[in-house]
């Protein structure tokens, strides 16, 4: 968890300083120009650039088995990812893919994501809305209904983006895991069995490569390869929308 957090915080740290010193908009106003459009998703696309090696050393911290590895201190992500820039660090295999490799699916990724979501959150919350405008509030609305009308439909719009977007590029992020993990000496745990671990011993060439190989050795299947895990994800975030929804629910009847 730790390393996920310093990437989440060196993207929105990185974004931060770029918008600061470019005229890359950060965010986009309600009267935006294709320009506008541009110069933003280029702003992602940088940050996503600057974020790849921390991410990478990341996603090797997240599936290297429990009992290969001994416990990975807070900041290793960010000396890995410093060492795999310049080329010092944990000794790698020949056949890691070098970062300029990496940089397209990386960014490809990225970019489609944060389109796909940022599409859906606004047509899910622009219906929500429309549909709370039209229940007019009665004598007995109070503020914890109206902070329910208010707050609910975002958490509504956010899950149905995240989703969207999770479930449309997974194929693509499938192929991007696949190629930051080749050559790093990964070890993880075989999922299948449930009692072994396995080597990662792929010698994709590029993002091509790695499409046709899946498709060749193991089927349109195989591009969706651990995708139970982010059916068990949005699972449980649907019963956490629930019981948010609960909660505020048994506020409104204690208030009434």
């Amino acid at each position: 968890m730790g390393s996920t957090f310093i990437v989440q915080g060196i993207t929105l740290g990185t974004e931060g300083i770029i918008s600061e010193f470019t005229p890359l908009p950060r965010e986009l106003s309600h009267k935006w120009s294709l320009r506008q459009i541009g110069g933003h998703l280029l702003l992602k696309s940088l940050t996503y650039v600057v974020a790849m090696p921390f991410y990478s050393a990341s996603l090797v911290e997240t599936v290297q088995s429990e009992i290969i590895r001994d416990n990975p201190g807070i900041l290793d992500c960010v000396k890995e990812g410093i060492g795999r820039v310049i080329g010092m660090g944990v000794p790698h295999s020949k056949r890691l893919l070098p970062l300029m490799a990496l940089t397209f699916p990386t960014v490809l990724h990225g970019v489609l994501h944060y389109i796909i979501s940022s599409i859906i959150q606004k047509f899910v919350l622009l219906v929500l809305k429309r549909e709370n405008s039209q229940s007019l509030p009665t004598e007995s609305s109070n503020s914890v209904q109206s902070m329910l009308d208010a707050y609910f439909p975002e958490l509504i719009a956010s899950f149905a983006a995240s989703l969207c977007a999770d479930v449309m590029i997974y194929p693509l992020e499938t192929v991007l895991h696949r190629l930051h993990i080749q050559g790093t000496r990964t070890i993880i745990d075989n999922t299948d069995l449930g009692y072994e671990v396995l080597p990662i011993n792929t010698q994709y060439e590029g993002m091509r490569d790695c499409i046709n190989t899946i498709k060749q050795e193991e089927g349109m299947l195989g591009f969706y390869k651990g995708f139970g895990a982010v059916v068990v994800q949005y699972t449980l975030h649907v019963a956490v929308l629930q019981l948010t929804k609960i909660i505020y629910s048994m506020l409104l009847q204690n208030v009434a």
